[in-house]
């Protein structure tokens, strides 16, 4: 079987798996609709930020791009809640070590190509894909004509035409279901100070959770932060249907988030001249067809953001597919059908948990009981940096397989809600306390947190 790959897509997850393919000396070229970002302005697509964390590090590093993508981003450290009276509350990630990386989509998008243009792989952008063959293995493009391959990869986003293609023309084999959360949201932009200072915490994610609605911001390389405003489409309370002139934009910041309206007095004119999004998950119950093709990233498996997977699970689609491929004897056919068999489960996982995290996010993070059963998590991993590692941290910090780590996050949630019963405050736990129940935890979670 020969060796002519065709991408569809150059976003993120396609332009990384166009490097780690050339890397290994593969004939690749990589089809994209958008113009080249790198030179129009408004051609980026979404701009809404990303955390880069364990799998999507790795990822770089796997394409000897780890070092060079830091240097684009900003770590964060940890949550910070902000009351609507202005309190404070900070809650860390992990251990004083762990962080995570924030970044520009369209930023990090324009290294990934660069890179790969520069290991040898063609780009043609400006070309939309008109229509697949599968049996002849021919795609063709408006503006390009017609491409055969010997193996064909979809990183095409949610939207993706090779998708619809196989749900379409194979309905028995390949069935899609989408979603939608009843929030959309909206990006608003909050410029650094007069003296190039950032106006906000600049190590923290910040968060404004109110019930239903939530605000998000996260800082960009040149001190600015984007903020993402998260609100129910339509129903009670504040909505999107409800909130549409700047008056009433401005009443809905004065109310919900006081602290900011100084920092951001055009916020009302920005609500109202940002256009909304929805947001939603997309499940693909194949992800290959016969030997030659395979969707990767959210052209296979779209979730909501409120978990900061999104990219990092689709460059884990790529490490683990170039993996079992290099096992197999670089057998395309092989790795396809290992791939399909082994990943979607950890796709529909982390699919789930992000929308658990929305909950958790929107409602939780100013709960008393809460708060304190995150402040005994973060006893427990710096006590017993051996036994315990929260969800998030699996999820965030290492590599053991998704579903795992939500299996894990079940007991671990068990275990806590015992531990916290009763319980004042974390200063009254106490090693010997503890340390029984969790020997006990860690054996029930062994052969799970095994699977990495």
């Amino acid at each position: 079987m020969g060796n002519k790959i065709a991408i569809v897509g150059a976003g993120l997850v396609g332009s990384l798996w166009a490097k780690l393919l050339r890397n290994e000396g593969l004939d690749v070229t990589v089809f994209e609709k958008r113009p080249d970002a790198r030179f129009e302005r408004g051609a980026s697509g979404r701009s809404i930020n990303l955390i880069v964390t364990s799998r999507g590090l790795y990822g770089l590093e796997r394409a000897g791009l780890l070092k060079s993508a830091l240097e684009i981003t900003v770590p964060v450290y940890g949550r910070l809640i902000h009351s609507r009276e202005g309190a404070l509350s900070y809650q860390a990630y992990g251990l004083d070590s762990e962080c995570n990386y924030a970044v520009s989509r369209s930023e990090l998008n324009k290294f990934l190509v660069t890179e790969a243009e520069n290991a040898g792989v063609p780009f043609f952008f400006k070309a939309p894909l008109h229509h697949c063959d599968f049996a002849t293995k021919t795609v063709g493009f408006e503006n390009h004509g017609d491409f055969s391959y010997d193996t064909l990869f979809a990183t095409d986003g949610a939207g993706s035409r090779v998708r619809r293609e196989l749900v379409d023309k194979l309905p028995e084999r390949h069935r899609e279901t989408t979603e939608w959360l009843e929030a959309d949201y909206k990006e608003l932009h909050l410029p650094a100070s007069s003296r190039g200072e950032p106006l906000l915490d600049p190590k923290a994610l910040h968060i404004w959770p109110r019930g239903t609605l939530m605000l998000m911001a996260l800082m960009n390389r040149d001190k600015s932060f984007t903020l993402t405003l998260y609100m129910p489409k339509t129903g009670k309370g504040h909505t999107f249907d409800s909130i549409q002139t700047t008056d009433q934009a401005s009443a809905l910041f004065r109310s919900e988030f006081p602290d900011l309206v100084p920092l951001l007095p055009d916020c009302a004119e920005q609500y109202v001249a940002s256009p909304q999004s929805p947001l939603g998950t997309i499940r693909l119950n194949r992800w290959v067809y016969g030997d030659s093709v395979a969707l990767l990233g959210d052209a296979a498996h779209a979730m909501v953001p409120f978990f900061g997977q999104g990219m990092n699970s689709g460059f884990e689609d790529c490490t683990v597919l170039l993996d079992l491929w290099l096992k197999s004897g670089r057998d395309w056919p092989k790795a396809l059908h290992a791939y399909n068999e082994t990943r979607i489960e950890n796709a529909n996982a982390i699919a789930d948990m992000a929308l658990e995290n929305w909950t958790e996010m929107r409602d939780k993070v100013g709960d008393p009981t809460f708060l304190l059963k995150k402040k005994v998590e973060l006893f427990l991993e710096k006590k017993f940096p051996l036994l315990y590692k929260s969800r998030y941290g699996l999820i965030a910090y290492s590599r053991v397989p998704y579903a795992a780590a939500k299996k894990v996050g079940v007991l671990q949630d068990n275990f806590l809600n015992e531990i916290c019963e009763g319980l004042e405050s974390v200063e009254s736990l106490t090693a010997e306390k503890v340390e029984p129940k969790l020997q006990a935890l860690r054996k029930r979670t062994a052969f799970l947190l095994e699977t990495e």
